[in-house]
């Protein structure tokens, strides 16, 4: 199979340059200037074990490649507010043999949250979720760093809205051969919920910095269990920490990078390459929604979306807001929230 990586940030081109590595056929779909770094001196990735270039095929669409492959697999690695753009780019095109790429190929979600699925199975026939554990930083054009050790990541990997299929463990096989590991379940959507609430902390980090303070610490665990509150009103099931923990166990232990410091997660780094645009609508704005629906207040992750997106529209820096008047912030929203109810 040849894989398509749409979006090679962080993610895509973490997954895109192991599976090279491992001996697969890579495209890499990119734009502006890292697509002109990946042309020039090809994807640069940092791993633990030193800095790996792999000069693979990098496009900003598919008109250069003509007609589509049977074997073809579409990875969509791009953020969830890319994600329409991204479908109507992609649905349309041709495929050997017949028929559109929607209607003959699998197309693979590495996203995080769970609305990019729902929006692929719009257009796509066979639309694969996956639960994305794997610890990658993309700040600079051309390069993309993996801390993970002796795993890159875990990919729990399922076909949506659920089950799985020959197409998934072939390409969980692929995946476990190229430094992940990939369990192929029926309920993916159970554990890509569970990483929603991790997730619902990339916002704060971006607004006020790591989590690494007891008042970071102590806001998160309440934007947290607003979480969990609006997902058991809503009856959506998800794994609980001691199954996750059994899943990841150590394998997947962080290494310094020469030259490739963490920094942070997704949301920061989009507000660190100044993208203008943050995931927190499909994060923290998928709880206000389900909040919404089942009658749940959830101020906090209304508030962090709300500051997120600001931060992010006007080019503010990550960490750019003191948690201090962050907690205050909060605490207002929730005194809002009690008096409105």
């Amino acid at each position: 199979m040849r894989y398509i990586i749409i979006g090679a940030g962080a993610v895509g081109g973490s997954v895109g340059g192991r599976l090279a590595q491992a001996g697969h056929e890579v495209v890499l779909v990119a734009r502006g200037t890292h697509l002109a770094a990946l042309d020039e001196h090809g994807l640069r990735l940092r791993v633990p074990e030193g800095e790996l270039t792999y000069r693979l095929a990098a496009v900003d669409g598919p008109g250069p490649l003509g007609e589509l492959r049977a074997d073809d697999v579409l990875v969509l690695a791009v953020k969830t507010q890319d994600t329409v753009s991204a479908l109507q780019t992609w649905a349309q095109v041709p495929v050997a043999g017949g028929g559109s790429a929607a209607e003959q190929l699998p197309l693979v979600c590495l996203q995080n949250g769970v609305e990019s699925g729902r929006l692929a199975l719009r257009r796509f026939r066979q639309v694969y979720g996956v639960c994305v554990w794997l610890p990658s930083a993309f700040l600079e054009p051309g390069v993309v760093s993996a801390a993970g050790s002796p795993l890159t990541g875990v990919l729990h990997l399922g076909r949506l809205p659920h089950g799985t299929d020959d197409t998934a463990r072939r390409i969980a096989a692929d995946l476990s051969g190229a430094r992940f590991e990939a369990p192929v379940v029926p309920d993916v959507a159970r554990w890509q919920y569970a990483k929603l609430l991790a997730n619902l902390g990339n916002a704060l980090e971006a607004v006020s910095g790591p989590l690494d303070n007891e008042a970071a610490q102590a806001l998160y665990a309440r934007v947290r269990a607003e979480g969990e509150a609006v997902l058991d009103a809503a009856g959506i099931v998800y794994t609980s920490a001691e199954e996750q923990r059994a899943a990841r166990g150590d394998k997947i232990t962080l290494v310094p990078l020469d030259g490739a410091p963490r920094g942070g997660g997704s949301s920061w780094q989009s507000l660190t390459r100044g993208t203008g645009t943050i995931e927190a609508d499909y994060l923290n704005g998928e709880i206000a929604l389900l909040g919404r629906l089942h009658g749940v207040p959830t101020p906090l992750n209304e508030l962090l979306q709300d500051l997120a997106n600001r931060l992010a529209s006007e080019h503010r820096a990550a960490g750019s807001m003191p948690v201090g008047e962050l907690v205050r912030r909060a605490e207002e929203a929730e005194e809002a929230a009690r008096r409105a109810g």
